[in-house]
């Protein structure tokens, strides 16, 4: 998938994220390769979600993950990842974000809880975006940028913490970039200098 695609499909992911959040109810979805059993019958075939986002929505609203190929092509829907670890406080859909964000997966996740999306890569967290923050909606577009400028030897550098609000920084209203801020501040500013 080229660039400006995958951008397009990260952003897609997040506002449809936003919508389901702000209803007080949870998704989950990983984009790349990941093991995966299904809790449903797969009665919809793939689709590019970038030509449909409104049954990505649907979709994902079922119990499970939907799992969305390099391509941006729904693979699947319903889906139980297995995963490898508990974490306190959190649920088995934040245990199976943290398993399917290994390796190149991007992963989008939508707490029902705390009406919170949380987007992981390499096995971190490198974001959370409040969907009860006023218009976060149209920070979006920066904060995919920003996930586009954060390579995989930037993540490794940064050494990001899980779920560890604590450590987050914020640069734009209802977004928390989480990791070192030297690395982030650094990036930020030369990335985002031109927009503050």
């Amino acid at each position: 998938m080229k660039t400006e695609e995958f951008k397009r499909l990260e952003e897609l992911l997040i506002q449809v994220g936003l919508r389901i959040a702000k209803r007080g109810e949870g998704a989950l979805f990983v984009v790349g390769d990941v093991n995966y059993k299904p809790l449903v019958d797969q009665n919809v075939p793939p689709f590019k979600v970038l030509d449909n986002p409104k049954l990505l929505e649907s979709l994902a609203l079922m119990d499970g993950a939907v799992v969305i190929d390099s391509e941006g092509v729904m693979k699947a829907y319903g889906v139980m990842i297995k995963s490898k670890k508990t974490f306190k406080n959190f649920g088995t859909r934040h245990s199976a974000a943290l398993t399917a964000s290994k390796g190149d997966n991007l992963v989008v996740i939508v707490s029902e809880e705390d009406k919170k999306i949380r987007i992981l890569k390499q096995g971190k967290m490198v974001m959370q975006i409040d969907a009860l923050q006023r218009d976060v909606e149209k920070t979006v577009p920066h904060a995919v940028d920003f996930l586009e400028s954060v390579g995989a030897g930037t993540i490794g550098a940064i050494g990001t913490g899980l779920l560890v609000p604590a450590l987050g920084i914020t640069f734009l209203p209802g977004i928390v970039i989480f990791g070192s801020a030297y690395y982030l501040v650094k990036i930020i500013s030369k990335k985002f200098n031109h927009e503050f």
